[in-house]
């Protein structure tokens, strides 16, 4: 599958499986609701679990949320594009599907060449959840990716590089001033968060 045949899909409402600097990843286009709902039927996601997105360039930001703070901008200057997936208060436009009961939803800038690419090229955020069915372990193996779920989406895009594998990104949410909480542990240590002057509360 080339390229432009894979934002084809994202662009007319379809779903994809394509790699990300940790996982492979299932995603659709994040402000197409129809699209979003689909990923997480073909997951068997729960409705209390929102689907996260990434995004191809800083300025994308501004399609998932309008609260841009200093704090996450000093994040996002720290450790984007990488895996750090940052909990905001998302666009009243984007679905349901990729938010909690608290109108948030999870956004990191991905650092991986190909999925950069299908973000800014189809112009729109990425659904970007790990390609597994619900409840089973994601992979970074391109032969290991469930079958079961492959026949359900429109393609699987793996021009390379693969994903790393190993952890998933770390997920956190900007509390107040320098306070953050960690919803997930992964790539990104909490060591390395504290470094740059964040407080973790418990």
């Amino acid at each position: 599958m080339s390229g432009q045949e894979a934002v084809n899909i994202i662009k007319t409402g379809g779903v994809l499986v394509y790699p990300t600097e940790t996982l492979f990843a299932i995603g659709a286009d994040a402000m197409d609701e129809r699209a979003a709902n689909r990923v997480a039927r073909i997951k068997g996601r729960p409705v209390s679990k929102p689907l996260p997105l990434i995004i191809g360039s800083i300025d994308q930001l501004e399609l998932v949320t309008e609260s841009v703070s200093p704090e996450l901008l000093k994040l996002a200057g720290e450790f984007w594009p990488g895996p750090l997936s940052i909990l905001v208060k998302a666009r009243a436009e984007l679905p349901s599907a990729v938010k909690d009961s608290r109108g948030y939803t999870s956004v990191r800038w991905t650092e991986h060449p190909c999925a950069a690419e299908l973000c800014l090229k189809a112009r729109t955020p990425l659904i970007a959840t790990s390609a597994n069915i619900s409840g089973k372990p994601g992979t970074g193996i391109a032969e290991e990716l469930d079958e079961g779920l492959t026949i359900m989406v429109e393609g699987v895009y793996n021009p390379g590089p693969g994903p790393k594998g190993g952890d998933p990104s770390t997920v956190i949410e900007i509390l107040s001033g320098n306070r953050i909480k960690v919803y997930r542990d992964g790539v990104v240590a909490r060591a390395e968060l504290e470094r740059v002057g964040f407080v973790i509360a418990d």
